[in-house]
């Protein structure tokens, strides 16, 4: 797969079969169009090209608003387009400049003079161009004008999936990876650099490793304990993860994400870090004292070999 990340001087491309979106999180919705952008690639001798915009729009359009929580990062975002088989991923810089272009100016401008598209696929409901103001029907329009083809992905072909980027952020937040899994198609992960923290899990006998999260816009589960599978140093090891402010421990508002890693014992100390959510066991809470949080410790941990041993 081919990235650009400048399209000013574009390569050319074969054919190029198009489709246009955020596509955070890349759930099975998405798949289902990237499939079909794939077929018809296939069929035409062309190549399959994903559009897709950094940052987010609504990060632009709205910069004060701070809500939005992405479950991909760039880079996780990227490796999952790859393993969908994409011929090409553009990623358009996405400023205040370009969001005031008219749709007309944004199929011309760019999907026809620079990506020179023979075919663009898209849902029924997408909308594009200033204010949203350019949908299925305007392409529809200019497609003869341009001389390209617009596949329709119908509305029954999406509500037949019922999933949203939305819906999978609430159910990450919540906790529920059953949903999550369902929905994306694979696991949920975050990824981290693993740093020193104040090692209050070893006096406990449950060494913990401390991760600073990458991607400041990157969606987190609420505080809780979750049962995780790891992969750290060409490994991979399951563990149990507590996100939160460690109330027992200190009083602060800093969340932090420590992982204990089950039958592990190597030096890690600032190695990457993949943590893949499974489960979650129970939300964070405070206890009388260390023994206290220690004998909660060696239940979570035997409640999370119970449930790998039943998966």
């Amino acid at each position: 797969m081919i990235i650009h990340k400048d399209i000013s001087n574009l390569t050319p491309i074969k054919n190029p079969i198009v489709t246009v979106g955020t596509f955070d999180g890349v759930h099975i919705g998405h798949q289902k169009i990237i499939n079909r952008l794939n077929e018809i690639a296939a069929q035409t001798s062309g190549e399959s090209v994903l559009l897709t915009f950094h940052p987010h729009p609504r990060m632009v359009l709205f910069p004060d608003d701070d809500s939005l929580k992405l479950i991909n990062t760039i880079d996780e975002k990227t490796a999952l387009l790859e393993s969908f088989g994409l011929d090409h991923v553009i990623y358009l810089p996405f400023g205040k400049e370009f969001s005031r272009l008219s749709p007309v100016e944004y199929v011309r401008d760019f999907l026809v003079n620079k990506i020179n598209l023979h075919t663009i696929v898209i849902g029924y409901d997408h909308h594009f161009g200033r204010n949203r103001q350019g949908d299925i029907e305007l392409l529809k329009e200019l497609a003869p004008v341009y001389d390209f083809q617009v596949e329709e992905i119908l509305a029954q072909e999406i509500s037949e999936i019922k999933v949203s980027s939305t819906k999978i952020r609430r159910a990450i937040v919540s906790g529920d990876f059953d949903t999550v899994h369902r929905f994306l198609g694979h696991t949920f992960t975050i990824s981290g650099e693993v740093v020193y923290g104040y090692k209050i899990g070893r006096t406990i006998n449950f060494p913990t490793a401390n991760v600073a999260l990458r991607g400041v816009h990157k969606i987190v589960p609420q505080n809780g304990v979750y049962i995780v599978q790891c992969k750290v140093q060409k490994e991979v090891v399951f563990g149990v993860m507590n996100i939160g402010t460690k109330p027992t421990i200190e009083s602060t508002s800093n969340i932090s994400m420590e992982v204990h890693l089950l039958d592990f014992d190597a030096e890690i100390y600032g190695e990457t870090i993949v943590v893949e959510f499974l489960q979650k066991i129970r939300n964070e809470r405070k206890f009388d004292n260390l023994e206290a949080l220690k004998k909660q410790i060696k239940m979570d941990v035997t409640q999370a070999r119970i449930y790998l041993n039943k998966n």
